[in-house]
C-alpha cells in the first residue's frame, strides 16, 4: 500500500479506534471516503479542462497559421499582377491609366 507495511496500517487503525471509539469510526471512514471521491472528481475535471484548453490553443495556432499562409498567397498574387502590368507594353499601360 505505497510504502506502509501492514503492521503500520494496523497500528494506525487501532489508535484511531481507541481515540474515536467504535461509534465514530464508521462515520469518519464514510466522510474520508467522500472527501477522497470529491478530490478525484475535481482532479479529473481539472485534467479535462486543461486538455480542452490545450486542444483549443492548438486549433487557434492552426487557424493563425492558415490565415498567415492565405495572406501571404494573396500578397504574392497581388505582387505578380502588379509586376505583369508594369512589364506590359507601353501602349497597354497607357490604356490602363
Amino acid at each position: 500500500m505505497g510504502g506502509m507495511s501492514w503492521t503500520e496500517i494496523l497500528f494506525i487503525l487501532v489508535v484511531a479506534l481507541i481515540i474515536f471509539g467504535p461509534r465514530k469510526l464508521p462515520e469518519l471512514g464514510k466522510s474520508l471516503g467522500g472527501a477522497i471521491s470529491q478530490f478525484k472528481k475535481a482532479s479529473e475535471e481539472f485534467k479535462r479542462s486543461w486538455e480542452d484548453e490545450v486542444e483549443t490553443e492548438k486549433e487557434r495556432e492552426k487557424a493563425k497559421a492558415l490565415t498567415h499562409e492565405a495572406t501571404e498567397a494573396k500578397t504574392e498574387s497581388t505582387t505578380e499582377t502588379a509586376q505583369t502590368v508594369a512589364h506590359s507594353e507601353p501602349e497597354q499601360v497607357e490604356h490602363w491609366m
